[in-house]
């Protein structure tokens, strides 16, 4: 029986031997744009300063790596702590790991189907026969029969259709892991935005009401000099319905604060009500100086949003050699060995063996076969279109978040130069006022000008910090130098390099 056993064993391996192709396309990589930058004209070296909160100087370094926690450079304690904690308990982050680990489990059960499958079974029978059917109607044997096999099934992968499905999954575990890098990208930089968000409103809030608090000394003054008989009624009315303005521009703040707040607290992974204890001001904040600038080349290696375009693409191509390889022939091997016996007791009793082949083709399908493999085709090139149209967008997310920095930097100067023009302006109409040589309205205009002007030059100081943050988000984040939010579960792969990345320090 060892050699008939033998012969299964030969025929599997002669099966195995046929896999050696695989019909279809093979893969290759798109190449990275032809182009030298971001912006037609070349990037200037540094933005514009102001002496001001935020107006530091900010220079752009070209292909300066990029850390994994890039957010660590603006220098916050609580901003850290809070990022780390959205890390451990967002929903949305732990969900896509558990979308990896599935993605992943999906590969490792489709490579089986490489290798023959094997089971074993044993089957007792306990039978009767009815002698009349031998022409002897008294003889009525009863009789046991124990069967036992080891059975082998294997579908030899002759055109290679079983290695595209593999091919095609493992493409899509592929994007599920930049999906992973993609929501953790997002999470991140939407809890810095916030943060600056936070912190800018706090500033536009801590403005207001000392506005309102001048003002209301002045309302004061303006009622001592109407009881004086100096001024009139009507500038104090005026003087009035200036300050109850102001006191309508803080609730609306308020309002944005406590949005603000309700937002960071939920990309923390909590309920409003569990709101969080970190707070930020613009002052706890510190701009980071050196920008980088990635190489075009290299920057569709770091984006995870053109990474998943391409996992996709490569999904696409291997199920167009799944489509041919359904056109061809279909190729299977059975055997079994084992043994019979009339009962456990008399085991092994006598062997048997069997072996089997077969081939099925498709003669009609009323082109069936033909319209898959021709859909396959037209989903690749809609990958490839949709690839195309993610390199396009990750580059105009690059140039805008560089023109942002170039041009909030210059607005801050202004904004600053506004802020400084209009308090002088104020502080001279308020000494001619006092010296009666200009009515009260053109002091209400001045302050009204000063109001605005500090106001835009706190929303100016937020725009730098938030300009900041869209860069590091747009380059991709840094993600292949994360180690701070480790995989749940087995069958995750962790960060990998991109492709020609460099580290400068």
């Amino acid at each position: 029986m060892g050699g008939r056993a033998s012969l299964v064993v030969i025929a599997i391996a002669a099966g195995l031997a046929f896999g050696g192709c695989a019909v279809g396309p093979n893969f290759q990589r798109p190449r990275a744009p032809d182009v030298a930058g971001y912006t037609p004209e070349p990037l200037a070296a540094a933005t514009a300063s102001a002496q001001t909160r935020g107006g530091e100087p900010q220079r752009f370094i070209r292909d300066l790596d990029i850390p994994g926690q890039w957010w660590t450079l603006f220098r916050s304690e609580a901003l850290n702590r809070l990022i780390e904690q959205a890390l451990q308990d967002n929903p949305d982050f732990d969900a896509a790991q558990a979308a990896l680990r599935h993605a992943n489990e999906n590969v490792y059960a489709q490579e089986g189907a490489l290798l023959p499958s094997v089971s074993a079974s044993i089957q007792p029978e306990r039978e009767r026969l009815a002698g009349a059917i031998i022409g002897e109607p008294q003889f009525t044997p009863t009789f046991s029969v124990v069967t036992a096999s080891l059975n082998v099934a294997y579908a030899p992968d002759v055109f290679g259709g079983t290695r595209r499905q593999i091919e095609s999954l493992a493409a899509q575990a592929e994007y599920q892991r930049f999906q992973l890098e993609a929501t953790y990208l997002t999470l991140t930089s939407n809890l810095v935005v916030a943060a600056v968000q936070e912190a800018s409103l706090r500033g536009q809030i801590t403005a207001t009401e000392q506005i309102l608090k001048i003002e209301s000394n002045e309302l004061d003054l303006v009622r001592q000099r109407f009881r004086v008989g100096v001024v009139s009624q009507a500038e104090v009315l005026l003087q009035e319905a200036t300050l109850d303005q102001t006191r309508t521009t803080l609730p609306p703040l308020q309002k944005q604060l406590a949005q603000v707040r309700n937002q960071l607290t939920a990309l923390a992974g909590r309920l409003p009500s569990q709101e969080v204890s970190e707070t930020f001001d613009l002052d706890s904040l510190r701009l980071p100086q050196d920008l980088p600038v990635s190489l075009p080349s290299q920057l569709v290696e770091q984006r995870p949003d053109v990474r998943e375009a391409e996992a996709q693409l490569h999904a696409a191509s291997a199920d167009v050699g799944i489509a041919i390889a359904n056109q061809l022939p279909q190729f299977t091997i059975t055997g079994a060995i084992g043994m019979t016996a009339t009962g456990f007791a008399t085991l092994p009793g006598t062997g048997v063996w069997s072996i089997a082949g077969s081939a099925a083709q498709t003669l009609f399908d009323a082109g069936t076969l033909l319209h898959k493999k021709r859909a396959a085709v037209a989903a690749f090139d809609q990958a490839a279109a949709q690839y195309r149209s993610t390199v396009i967008k990750a580059f105009q997310n690059v140039s805008d978040a560089l023109r942002a920095l170039q041009s909030d930097a210059d607005a801050l100067v202004a904004q600053d130069a506004a802020e400084r023009s209009a308090l002088a302006s104020l502080e001279l109409a308020r000494r001619q006022f006092h010296a009666d040589t200009i009515d009260h309205l053109t002091v209400l205009i001045a302050e009204r000008t000063w109001q605005q002007a500090r106001i835009n030059r706190v929303q100016a100081e937020g725009n730098r910090f938030a300009d900041t943050a869209a860069l590091f988000q747009a380059l991709g984040g840094g993600w292949w130098h994360r180690t701070d939010a480790k995989q749940k579960g087995d069958g995750a792969s962790q960060p990998t390099t991109p492709v020609g990345s460099t580290t400068q320090h």
